[in-house]
């Protein structure tokens, strides 16, 4: 039996860590934040939990966020996943990059779509509610080809 490996994926934080995403987060084996973080003790806190690998959001300003980069490109398993905040900022072609996901926030809406064979993953917001949706954050498993995404409720 192969191995799976739980990515655990969130954005859109805006400072605060709830109790109920660091539940959902124990046992991934990295975690990829989305921008928005809010504060340096958010990934602080994820960074108990696993490996974060983290993007600078539009409200991330200050002296803790200027070592993050804007966008990232992380390799999990095989597969090139691009990391953003926004995604109209999007600076590469995704399919002539080889990539096998797209990973945003900005929005606070949770979503997952296949375009030309490359996954777009947002996983909402796990931060304070706004825009009337619901707190969320994502679950990407890689085992054999392919990715199955999920999303949590928080």
């Amino acid at each position: 039996m192969k191995h799976r490996l739980r990515i655990g994926v969130i954005s859109d934080t805006h400072g605060l860590l709830r109790p109920e995403a660091l539940e959902a987060l124990a046992g991934v084996a990295h975690i990829l934040h989305a921008g928005d973080i809010g504060g340096p003790e958010v990934l602080e806190g994820l960074g108990k939990i696993a490996p974060v690998t983290a993007v600078r959001g539009n409200v991330d300003r200050g002296a803790w966020a200027r070592p993050l980069p804007e966008t990232v490109l992380v390799e999990v398993a095989g597969n090139f996943l691009y990391v953003l905040h926004d995604l109209s900022r999007l600076d590469v072609h995704p399919r002539a990059a080889d990539l096998a996901a797209v990973i945003y926030g900005h929005s606070h809406v949770a979503g997952a779509e296949k375009r030309d064979g490359v996954l777009y993953f947002n996983p909402g917001s796990a931060g304070p509610l706004r825009f009337h949706t619901p707190a969320t954050l994502g679950i990407l498993e890689f085992e054999g080809p392919g990715i199955r995404e999920s999303f949590l409720s928080l």
